[in-house]
């Protein structure tokens, strides 16, 4: 423990400091949130809506889908409107147009240059003021603005049924007919829409900002980047450069370079430990990961479809029980249990490793219970989702049994519990094998960092039900991103940079000292920037500049440990030249290397390219967020687990030779599909949308007539190729494993086996 006291000490203190600033500010989130008003009156003192009706409206925008279906403060899905920028701008073009008729007896457009520039001047000055009175809970309104909200509103409800007027908007927005059938619950949702924008249209008391930080991007307020933002996006700039140059600086010059590599086992130690029962049970969870692997990407085929042909795939009318939402919830859902289910294996294959090569009592049912759970849990949501998004599920249901409305948490509170206990149950089930192991004489210190990972996944994930269904929505996204950002991009990379080097050093390849020290540093670097960085995704929630300020800082902090991946993927790869047998594990191998360089692409320059707030703030809910989104999380976590089911797979078949050209397949398409995918469609859209945000605003970069415009269809209909490529390659991986698992004779060449026995 002396040796690593240092490197210990440092990883606690950052832990502390982080989550002191994480918890003190999200207590300002609390606090600071823009207020849902108990009552909002007219200027005749009619009753417009209440707090309790804005909150009934965001349940019905639950329903539907929620940010599966356009965005709200621009986080959610990128094909329909961003809500709130859309509904602020209709708004604001009504109430012109009516002060028009109402002044000069003319339509705004009819009038001359000076007459537009007055009511501009009171269309800011009106519209910026706040008339909330705290005293009393109420929001008071001018007879002008009830009349603009009311023409908006009958807009929105008209949208959300199935009026024939408003049939092409529809589906250029992947909605399908009919998407919320209550006239009631559509009009409380635009009264939810209206609450939305009317924060991001009003400043805060004793401020020059509004309660979204100006955003989104609207001209005809004013609503620009403040002088906060663009300050605290150059401090994040300099931070990075600086970072970036301090830890070249340290790799340099105090690593230790002295220790060589210890010489490599002739035999794989792994190999040496008799298969136990658990282990053996494993092949299912393989299943499982390549079934929902190959599901979720045929998924995200259909899904990209709908951005071209919004009710209709290849002309046939599949919206009204496949809709939009529907497929891109699943998409992403699949996504996330087929990842995590790799990364669950990943740890129950340890388990014995780590336990001296046995089973604790009872583990192999530990680990049948645990994936059939996990089976319920992804069929029960799935089944719940198009439940609710085809609003045959009771409202009072939905949010518990259906659809929670939030990206990367859609699946009902339920499941959600059913998901948290099934990890708390793998927790169990790994501290079964790591208790005894730690009790054992020896340096434990490797051992002591993996069980602080697996404990924090174990119970992170808990960070979910901190809010409900009625939950302001600035609270809520604080405990939400705990999960999309903290639990996946926090502690799931401290679980396997920790398991990566456990293994190699349990191999023999690398030196336990060495590994040690490595993951200590790597989970200092990573929690540093990862844990107060989570305010990246809060800059326009609601929150105040301090929250804008440490997420900035943090998160240019974020990127710094991801320029030195290259060199990790370089150590990575060497190891398989350093024993014969490490041929057998090469295409896992490769596999991590994809994920050191798709962590510096994806994670790194895709990532800070969203992250400055005066970026973040034109290109907040374009495809540019798409595009870190695809390299980060498959190109990521992705290859990761693909990785770690392609080594359980060869060790749990110890006769298995991967086939080359299979294999081959799997992995270069895959990166070229995704290459493609990237950088031939969602990054020149995204790119293209970022020009239309900086000059007309939001509401414009995601309307209806800029969507569809001809580059913009060209440009969606081109990911054709590189999802076919992609799909390919997906298919390729998951008969790989199929094969392994079934018909293990069939995946070795000829001779080649023997061959390779020979040499080990």
């Amino acid at each position: 423990m002396a040796e690593y006291r240092r490197l210990w000490l440092i990883l606690i203190a950052v832990l502390a400091i982080t989550f002191a600033l994480l918890g003190y500010f999200g207590a300002e989130v609390y606090r600071a949130a823009p207020p849902i008003p108990d009552r909002v009156v007219s200027e005749s003192g009619e009753l417009l809506m209440t707090e309790e009706s804005i909150l009934d409206g965001q349940t019905a925008w639950q329903s539907v889908g929620g940010m599966q279906l356009g965005s709200i403060w621009g986080h959610g899905a990128y094909q329909a409107p961003d809500w709130t920028a859309d509904w602020l701008h209709r708004e604001l073009e009504n109430w012109l147009d009516i002060a028009a008729r109402e002044e000069f007896g003319q339509d705004w457009h009819s009038l001359s240059g000076q007459q537009q520039n007055a009511l501009q001047y009171e269309l800011k000055t009106e519209y910026r003021r706040n008339t909330y009175d705290d005293a009393t809970g109420t929001l008071h309104l001018s007879a002008r603005r009830t009349a603009a909200i009311a023409e908006t509103a009958d807009y929105y409800s008209r949208l959300f049924s199935n009026a024939p007027e408003l049939q092409a908007t529809r589906e250029n927005y992947a909605m399908k007919e009919n998407t919320l059938p209550s006239a009631e619950r559509r009009q409380q949702m635009t009264e939810f829409f209206f609450w939305t924008a009317w924060a991001a249209a009003t400043e805060r008391p004793d401020s020059k900002v509004t309660y979204t930080n100006n955003w989104p991007h609207e001209p005809l307020i004013d609503n620009k980047p403040s002088a906060e933002n663009v300050v605290w996006s150059v401090i994040s700039v300099i931070l990075l450069i600086a970072g970036v140059g301090g830890l070249v600086w340290a790799w340099s010059f105090l690593r230790k370079h002295d220790e060589e590599d210890p010489a490599a086992p002739i035999r794989d130690p792994l190999s040496t430990f008799a298969l136990t029962p658990s282990q053996k049970a494993l092949g299912k969870y393989l299943l499982l990961v390549v079934g929902l692997f190959t599901f979720q990407v045929m998924l995200g085929g259909f899904t990209a479809h709908y951005t071209v042909e919004g009710q209709s795939f290849y002309g046939i009318n599949v919206s009204e029980w496949f809709p939009y939402s529907l497929v891109r919830t699943w998409h992403i859902q699949a996504a996330l249990f087929w990842i995590a289910t790799g990364f669950l294996a990943a740890g129950l294959f340890l388990a014995p490793i780590i336990n001296g090569g046995k089973d604790p009592k009872f583990q192999k049912l530990g680990v049948d219970v645990l994936f059939w759970a996990l089976v319920v849990v992804v069929a029960g949501s799935f089944i719940g989702n198009f439940l609710a998004i085809a609003q045959i599920m009771p409202a009072n249901l939905s949010f518990w049994l259906g659809h929670q409305g939030y990206e990367f948490v859609d699946l009902g509170r339920l499941w959600q519990i059913g998901k948290f206990l099934g990890i708390v149950f793998w927790l169990v089930l790994m501290l079964r094998g790591i208790v005894p192991a730690l009790r054992q004489p020896g340096d434990k210190n490797l051992l002591a960092l993996l069980t602080a990972s697996v404990v924090a996944i174990g119970l992170f994930y808990g960070a979910g039900f901190f809010y409900g269904e009625r939950t302001h929505i600035s609270i809520m996204e604080y405990w939400r991103w705990w999960i999309v950002h903290l639990w996946v991009e926090g502690f799931f990379e401290v679980f396997a940079t920790a398991a990566l080097a456990f293994i190699f050093c349990s191999m023999g390849l690398v030196s336990r000292t060495v590994a040690t020290s490595a993951s200590l540093a790597s989970a200092s670097l990573f929690m540093l920037g990862g844990v107060p960085g989570t305010f990246h995704h809060l800059y326009f929630a609601g929150t105040t500049t301090p929250v804008m300020a440490v997420g900035a800082t943090f998160s240019a902090l974020e990127v710094v440990p991801l320029v030195v991946l290259g060199y990790e993927a370089w150590e990575n790869w060497r190891l398989k030249s350093r024993a014969p047998w490490m041929e057998n594990i090469r295409w896992p191998l490769t596999f991590f290397v994809a994920v050191a360089f798709w962590n510096m692409l994806g994670a790194g320059v895709l990532g800070f390219m969203i992250n400055p707030p005066v970026a973040l703030y034109y290109i907040q809910g374009l495809n540019t967020t798409a595009t870190h989104a695809h390299a980060a999380l498959f190109g990521v976590y992705g290859f990761l687990a693909l990785g770690f089911a392609l080594l359980i797979l060869r060790y749990i078949r110890p006769r298995l030779v991967f086939d080359e050209r299979l294999m081959k397949v799997a992995f270069w398409w895959l990166n070229i599909g995704l290459v493609l995918m990237l950088f031939t469609s969602l990054l020149p859209v995204g790119i293209i949308q970022f020009l239309a945000s900086a000059s007309e605003g939001l509401w414009y970069a995601r309307s209806e007539a800029f969507m569809q415009s001809d580059i913009l269809q060209t440009l969606r209909w081109i990911r054709t190729i590189g999802d076919v490529v992609f799909i390919v390659g997906a298919l390729a991986v998951a008969w790989q494993v199929v094969k392994g698992l079934f018909f293990p004779e069939l995946a070795a060449e000829t001779g080649y086996e023997e061959a390779l026995s020979e040499r080990i």
